[in-house]
């Protein structure tokens, strides 16, 4: 009796090893999954965007905010410093006054003090330059024989004395246009101009301007 309960265990036991044996051979399964190979998904990157060579801000009302605005250049426009008359000609064109604008006889142009060792004294034909010549004198005594008058600033140092300095402008001539015109500068001897005046002279006809030396 022994014998055949113990046989009845043993193949129970062999068919148990067995059924575990032939579920172990199937192994581990997983399951396939579908891709879609011909939509894939996943991380997309931004399409990239071609540069442009327009301004993107042309339409846009503040687009020229810090920008200069230049206008164009009007030449008849003065600079604010001088005044500008268009219409004005150079003076190497222009005309000097009419003769019966200018009364004949000599001038009295000024006088000044000044406690200078000297002055310069300077002039030139401020109007039509057209041969004006004149002839200085200082205290009665020549001192520049002939002057041709130009356009540009001449002239010579004056050394003072004490008291009254008469310098005497004589027209020897009257330029093709007209009279006998100049412009007269004196500066001191620290350069400062002191004095200026202007003539228009007849021939033989002097301008006078007295320095006198405190």
């Amino acid at each position: 009796m022994k014998i055949l309960l113990l046989l009845v265990m043993l193949c129970f036991t062999n068919m148990a090893l067995f059924a575990q044996f032939e579920n172990s051979t199937e192994g581990v399964r997983f399951d396939a999954t579908e891709t879609n190979l011909e939509n894939p998904t996943g991380l997309e990157l931004p399409a990239i965007k071609k540069p442009s060579l327009s301004n993107p801000n042309t339409n846009s009302p503040n687009s020229d905010l810090g920008d200069d605005k230049k206008e164009p250049l009007d030449i008849t426009k003065g600079d604010g410093l001088l005044d500008y008359n268009s219409g004005k000609a150079p003076k190497y064109f222009t005309q000097d006054k009419a003769l019966s604008e200018i009364e004949g006889g000599d001038q009295y142009l000024g006088d000044f003090k000044t406690t200078s060792g000297f002055v310069s004294v300077q002039y030139r034909d401020h109007e039509y330059v057209d041969g004006d010549v004149i002839r200085v004198f200082v205290n009665d005594d020549v001192v520049q024989s002939s002057i041709y008058l130009n356009g540009v600033f001449q002239g010579f140092k004056l050394s003072l004395v004490s008291g009254f300095n008469k310098i005497d402008f004589q027209a020897l001539n009257q330029g093709s246009s007209g009279p006998n015109t100049a412009e007269l500068h004196v500066y001191d001897d620290t350069g400062k101009l002191v004095s200026a005046y202007k003539w228009n002279l007849l021939t033989g006809d002097k301008a006078t301007v007295i320095v006198v030396k405190e």
